[in-house]
């Protein structure tokens, strides 16, 4: 890291930041579904203050590699889960809110999420919406060390920077640890200790630069007709 965490002032959304994250029925943004949800608040000490989870019946079978992810089976969907118009619309209803309230919100591949609820969104024809103040700490982790070898999956780079993560892909402690992730990295680099609308701005050109950077790696190497992934937080 470039400054000690001790030395370091907090970022200027630390404060007050909101946590996201979604549990599905797999990776695909386009066309999977919610399971579960968490939106919350974390303080400036990353701990939770408020926060709202959801159990959703997606409408589909959930495969058995999904649940073997998350725990939450068919029968406990069919059960216990609400349906998913009406959760589809109370996520979005709940993030729209705090967006145009002012307070950004963290989600570790905040792209994942963002675009599978806008799906979800559309698919029910629920107003999605409009993610204006997103921080997204992989994306951050990426620009600020991106030179480190191995992997960055949520529990890996937790790991950097001394954030434990307890619930390994439970909605509520996924979004939590991203949230205290972004935090951490926020007083580890200067370059992202800015305002929540001049950060959001600045990871949509991270994004765009990682992307096609990934994508020329993939060109070179297995796929020569690979092309970027566009658009951040929500894919084109």
């Amino acid at each position: 890291m470039s400054e000690t965490e001790a030395a370091a002032p907090e970022a200027p959304w630390a404060a007050r930041l909101a946590v996201f994250d979604l549990e599905t029925t797999g990776v695909q943004p386009d066309r999977d579904r919610i399971v579960t949800a968490f939106v919350g608040e974390i303080d400036l000490s990353g701990d939770l203050v408020q926060g709202r989870h959801w159990l959703i019946n997606p409408g589909i079978p959930i495969p058995e590699a999904a649940s073997k992810v998350h725990g939450v089976t068919d029968e406990i969907a069919q059960a216990d889960g609400v349906e998913a118009a009406t959760g589809v619309a109370e996520i979005a209803g709940l993030i729209g809110r705090l967006f145009e309230g002012g307070v950004p919100i963290a989600a570790f591949n905040a792209a994942y999420d963002f675009t599978l609820l806008d799906r979800e969104c559309r698919r029910y024809a629920i107003p999605a919406p409009k993610p204006t103040l997103v921080i997204d700490p992989l994306i951050l982790d990426k620009q600020v060390d991106r030179y480190r070898r191995g992997r960055r999956t949520l529990e890996a780079t937790s790991s950097q920077y001394g954030v434990s993560l307890e619930g390994w892909h439970e909605a509520a402690a996924d979004a939590a640890t991203a949230g205290r992730l972004a935090q951490a990295i926020g007083r580890a680099y200067e370059e992202v200790r800015v305002p929540a609308h001049d950060l959001h701005a600045k990871q949509e050109e991270w994004a765009r630069q990682q992307a096609e950077s990934f994508a020329e790696y993939m060109r070179r190497s297995k796929n020569p007709d690979f092309v970027a992934e566009r658009g951040w937080p929500v894919r084109e």
